[in-house]
């Protein structure tokens, strides 16, 4: 489950990681109340005003600016407030921004000795650890700091079971370039932020910049954070930060339904048991010159119901041209499957493209 900046960002609080004071609003007039209320706290004489959406790349596409006063607050506000946001991350089709961050700015007056740096956890399957991976080049896309200077890419690996141990944290901040008071703040940052990775069983974290004042505070100025789904009910405060019109609508209707599914770019929709099957039958798709409009598990419970709502979610995808439906009949039968085929036609109505069900296992005969 993905999150938003300011939900992120409100974890990292709460696990000791500093972060900018901000406030969450959705209209213009909030938005220039809780600048107010920003400068009175920090006097701050300038605010971040910045999209709020699943999403990278919002600077690039307008979705971030610096207000310098209150009334550019309010400009900024109203422009990106309900505006369709377009960024390399979002596609040609853009997301439409729904709420905004107010921030304080973290730019001093007349300050030049400020340093940006990009960090990130997430787990290294092949090694079973996780990885905190951190560069000196933050503010930037990642990706192509790793295409044209690799060198400044480091890694380091964490075993679960110890945590980030002090001389990690310290070679961290060492290959970040720092000394004395940002030094010490790095380790307790690094420190902070893989304890926030790990006890919200997050799958990544990711801090693009990682700010350093002119008076050496480390700060987060940015967060993008994925949360594990599978854990969510050990986190019910985390699940509530659910924002569903951030997600595809058929994903949002297939968890209704305990249906694992996502959208691809094919045209032929799959419903299959299994996650293994399924991914699977994707391949054989792909290799008879096909390509998948979906990866879609029904589960080892498959039902009338549940097998009707993949076909009202598969067929809503315009791009779909022909449904193939397998099914191994290990712990669900096939003749119940077959039951809910059926009862999927008389609910559905007329299904237009063509059906392909190839059914093995019990009581397939």
């Amino acid at each position: 489950m993905n999150l938003h900046e300011y939900q992120g960002k409100s974890i990292l609080k709460d696990f000791g990681v500093a972060v900018p004071l901000g406030f969450v609003v959705d209209t213009p007039e909030d938005a220039v109340k809780v600048a107010k209320e920003i400068q009175e706290k920090t006097n701050s004489e300038s605010w971040a005003v910045k999209a709020q959406i699943h999403a990278g790349g919002r600077g690039k596409g307008g979705g971030v600016k610096i207000a310098k006063n209150l009334d550019e607050v309010k400009l900024y506000a109203e422009q990106i407030i309900g505006m369709n946001l377009i960024t390399h991350q979002t596609g040609p089709e853009g997301k439409k921004v729904n709420k905004i961050l107010i921030e304080q700015s973290i730019f001093y007056p007349g300050e030049s000795e400020v340093e940006e740096f990009y960090m990130s956890i997430l787990l290294n399957r092949a090694t079973g650890k996780n990885i905190i991976m951190y560069s000196p080049e933050g503010g930037m896309d990642i990706e192509a700091v790793a295409e044209k200077t690799p060198q400044l890419i480091f890694k380091e690996e964490i075993k679960p079971e110890y945590g980030v141990q002090d001389f990690q944290a310290r070679k961290i901040a060492f290959n970040l370039g720092l000394s004395g008071a940002a030094f010490k703040d790095m380790i307790k940052f690094v420190k902070g932020l893989y304890n926030a990775y790990v006890k919200s069983d997050a799958s990544l974290f990711e801090i693009n910049p990682v700010f350093k004042t002119s008076d050496n505070k480390i700060l987060a100025a940015d967060s993008k954070v994925s949360l594990d789904d599978n854990a969510l009910f050990r986190h019910k405060a985390y699940a509530e930060m659910r924002d569903v019109s951030e997600e595809d609508p058929a994903e949002v209707e297939a968890s209704k339904h305990n249906l694992n599914f996502i959208k691809l770019d094919g045209n032929v929709g799959c419903m299959v048991n299994g996650a293994g099957l399924a991914m699977a039958t994707m391949d054989i798709i792909k290799l008879s010159g096909g390509d998948p409009a979906n990866f879609l598990d029904v589960g080892g419970g498959a039902n009338p119901q549940t097998v009707e709502a993949g076909f009202r979610i598969i067929l809503k995808d315009q791009n779909v041209k022909a449904i193939l439906i397998n099914i191994f009949g290990g712990i669900v039968r096939c003749d119940r499957v077959a039951h809910g085929v059926v009862e999927a036609y008389k609910q559905v109505g007329d299904i237009s493209v063509p059906d392909i069900v190839r059914l093995q296992g019990t009581n397939a005969n």
